[in-house]
């Protein structure tokens, strides 16, 4: 009985932490994904991880791409890009990257995903900070 009791509790204990950590494990793989389509110049791949507040500011895939290649060239054309801490709440993911430039200077990004009505989650923003520069 106690052991059953045991399982019930761990169950239901670490039940809600393995759900988030599937989330961040799925979000992590969204990010990489469109890491990858940048990498390969796929636009319309790349575009289709932006969640749609995202889309609407930058209406086609070819607009997102420019503005990925002019405002965030880290993250467009890189030598490394290693996924840090994150954090889940409710139905939002903050998802640390280090990413080492095209040049070898460090950087920091900062990704935030949020679930859409149909489950999945889309890429809903990204900061970059180079490392060592004050915020």
């Amino acid at each position: 009985m106690r052991i059953a009791a045991l399982l019930v509790f761990l169950s239901v204990a670490f039940g809600p932490i393995s759900a988030r950590a599937d989330d961040v494990a799925t979000a992590q793989s969204i990010i990489r994904a469109q890491e990858q389509a940048f990498g390969r110049d796929d636009a319309r791949g790349a575009y289709s991880y932006a969640a749609p507040a995202i889309q609407e500011i930058f209406p086609t895939p070819d607009i997102f791409m420019s503005m990925v290649q002019n405002g965030y060239p880290p993250v467009y054309r890189h030598k490394s890009f290693e996924f840090g801490g994150s954090k889940s709440e409710g139905s939002r993911i903050a998802q640390h990257v280090h990413i080492i430039d095209a040049n070898g200077e460090a950087w920091e990004a900062l990704y935030t995903l949020e679930q859409q009505p149909d489950g999945s989650y889309k890429i809903t923003g990204c900061s970059l900070l180079k490392v060592g520069q004050a915020v």
